[in-house]
């Protein structure tokens, strides 16, 4: 990102925040934070409360594209569906709502890591992962930094080491086309 751009983050938990921040803050000096709307903890499902919310951030999106470098960014588990299906969940949100899904020229990039983040973070901590076992929590969530350190630099290079989860190489396309 090489233009002054605000950012919108909309994710499940802290975790998704942390890696979203420092994973954007490599992404380029001018890029600004401007919100985080994170799932309030102890209210119900995290994905319900992102798939919700996505239409109202994605309107919030399209009034401001045009006037401010706007950029939104969802993070969201697929959980024990596919990467691709959860997207695609997320995408048809819009229609129920009556909402335009998001455009092909649109800042709009959603992330979801296929059974969760920690999947992503033990793959970039050098372990050998598949996207259906549970991978253990980071003690502290801001522990993320020399894995999205290694996720930016495999993303700038095109090439991932090893044997990625799918999701991750999803997630790095969905980088480079919507939000480089």
């Amino acid at each position: 990102m090489s233009r002054n751009v605000q950012v919108v983050i909309l994710c499940e938990d802290r975790q998704h925040e942390a890696f979203a921040r420092r994973f954007l803050a490599l992404a380029g000096k001018q890029v600004r934070v401007q919100r985080v709307e994170v799932s309030p903890r102890g209210r119900g499902s995290g994905e319900q409360f992102v798939r919700e919310r996505f239409v109202k951030e994605l309107a919030y999106y399209r009034v401001r594209k045009h006037r401010v470098g706007q950029a939104l960014v969802v993070l969201i588990d697929a959980d024990a569906a596919q990467s691709a299906t959860r997207v695609e969940q997320i995408d048809k949100a819009c229609g129920e709502k009556d909402s335009e899904r998001r455009q092909a020229d649109e800042r709009v990039a959603i992330f979801a890591p296929a059974r969760n983040i920690e999947t992503w973070l033990a793959y970039l901590a050098g372990k050998n992962v598949n996207e259906t076992d549970r991978y253990p929590r980071l003690i502290r969530e801001r522990d993320c930094q020399d894995q999205t350190q290694r996720l930016y630099e495999m993303c700038q290079q095109g090439a991932m080491e090893g044997t990625p989860p799918s999701s991750l190489v999803a997630a790095c396309a969905e980088y480079r086309t919507r939000l480089q």
